[in-house]
């Protein structure tokens, strides 16, 4: 009996081996194609970087391009490789999430335009200033194009369910519930989660339906029976202080990434700073950030960016106008009021996209509401006009709203303008929307529009407010761009 069972915990042992060295084959191959990627990226900086110093007229040719670059061009590329896997542009848990594969990317280019510059003065090398400008001003754009191309790649991989990691839930059921709900909508993240550890009796599977594998004691045992790759531990996980601590040491020899999910929901890692205090690891939170939302940085970025849009986009706009007035002869322009900052109400400016009568015919259609919220949504509304439904499918409608920005009335960036009517419905929590300006764009267009519910638009515009950041207006505007071409929640 017990050389049964120790022959069986050794093929088990055996399997998990097999297992971690596939996972850290596809880890190790996966760096490499980055190293590979940059490699190729960068070897082709070089190229361009050299024919732009011989060919384009601001360069005075003073020397022989060839001659002066081609020694040190692979030393370079070389360099620039070895800064980049020195900043972890090349560690797995940076590649595909956050901004942190960007930030090293940058922070890799600019070690590397130090040193080199650093190098070519200490050895006295007259290094062509122009091909060193080009190199730089080429390579580091190119980086961090090719690594979002290669990050949307791998999302796209994961959610066809391709180069997914397998996760275990540790934790009362329904935060375990919650957050496989989360996994399971972002299905880019690549986690596939596998079972649930509870210790909520004899439970075969969760409210929600995710198969219980065993007990928040069994955490070892099924870690190695069902191979996960991750263990993610939610809030109530451990009643007592030390419990992680001692389960980490059981775990040390398995392998699997240890997360634990902490009790703070919607703060960004920015506003987070993890200090260690008589052996306690406390997390200090910063004050949300709504007040710096409406002072002049941003509101500089408003007026700045509108005029530039509106400059770009006054053609398109022009067009716009013109189908519509053709179409049925009525006014372009709609114009509604909306609840702007502290709740103040203003004229909200958009391209006509329903018949003339839109507003009277609004309340034989209430029945039809598909939000089941304070928002009125409806797939197929039977107002929508035939320019406004293209013009709806492409957020165009909205690009009379760049005047409002440029008014002062709303921001670039920021919560869905709300209908007064809608705010007098707001829960008290939910008037948080109002510290800032309203936005042309936010997180909400980003993350599906009317596919959103009301619960999620009312998190996504809180997260926005308390976390507020010109870097994440940059990363929203960005991103709008993929969102209006794919139309997505676009109705």
């Amino acid at each position: 009996m017990l050389m049964t069972e120790l022959s069986s915990r050794t093929r088990m042992a055996h399997t998990f081996e097999r297992h971690l060295s596939g996972v850290w084959r596809f880890r190790r191959a996966r760096s490499t194609a980055l190293l590979v990627a940059d490699l190729g990226v960068l070897l082709l900086t070089a190229l361009l970087a050299m024919l732009g110093r011989d060919r384009l007229g601001v360069f005075r040719a003073t020397e022989d391009v060839a001659q002066n670059v081609l020694p040190v061009a692979a030393l370079l590329v070389g360099l620039w490789i070895v800064a980049l896997a020195f900043s972890g542009a090349y560690q797995w848990k940076r590649i595909g999430f956050g901004t942190g594969e960007f930030t090293a990317v940058v922070t890799g280019s600019l070690v590397t335009a130090g040193l080199a510059g650093a190098a070519a003065y200490l050895a006295s090398y007259d290094l062509s200033r122009g091909f060193f400008v080009l190199a730089f001003a080429i390579g580091t754009p190119l980086l961090l194009v090719e690594r979002f191309v290669m990050r949307k790649v791998i999302n796209h991989l994961r959610t066809s369910g391709v180069l997914t990691t397998s996760v275990l839930l540790a934790g009362v059921p329904s935060h375990v519930d919650a957050l496989a709900a989360v996994l399971n909508r972002s299905r880019w993240l690549g986690y596939e989660v596998i079972g649930a550890l509870t210790n909520a009796g004899d439970e075969v599977e969760t409210p929600h339906g995710l198969p219980v594998v065993g007990t928040l004691d069994d955490v070892a045992e099924v870690a190695t029976a069902s191979q996960a790759e991750v263990i993610i531990f939610t809030e109530g996980a451990f009643p007592k202080a030390g419990g992680f601590n001692r389960l980490a040491r059981q775990m040390e020899d398995h392998h699997a990434q240890l997360v634990v999910v902490p009790a703070l929901t919607d703060i960004s890692a920015q506003r987070m700073n993890m200090r260690p205090v008589a052996g306690l690891p406390l997390v200090f939170v910063e004050s949300p950030g709504a007040a710096k939302a409406t002072r002049w940085a941003k509101r500089t970025f408003d007026v700045v960016g509108s005029s530039l849009a509106l400059l770009v986009a006054g053609p398109v706009m022009g067009l716009i106008a013109l189908a519509i007035k053709l179409e049925d002869r009525g006014p372009v322009l709609f114009d509604q009021v909306r609840a702007g900052l502290k709740g103040e109400p203003f004229s909200c400016f958009k391209f006509r996209s329903m018949v003339i009568d839109a507003e009277e015919r609004l309340a034989e259609l209430r029945r039809q509401n598909q939000s089941g919220s304070v928002l009125f949504k409806m797939k197929d509304d039977p107002r929508i006009t035939r320019v406004g439904r293209f013009i709806r499918r492409f957020s165009l409608d909205e690009l009379p709203q760049l005047v409002n920005v440029l008014r002062g009335d709303m921001s670039l960036v920021g919560p869905r303008p709300a209908l007064p009517s809608e705010v007098a419905q707001y829960h008290r929590h939910v008037h948080r929307r109002l510290d800032v300006r309203p936005g042309l764009t936010g997180l909400w267009q980003v993350s599906g529009r009317s596919d959103l519910s009301w619960d999620d638009t009312v998190r996504l515009d809180l997260y926005y407010v308390d976390n507020w950041s010109l870097m994440q207006d940059l990363a929203i505007l960005s991103r709008t761009v993929g969102a209006v071409l794919r139309a997505r929640g676009a109705y």
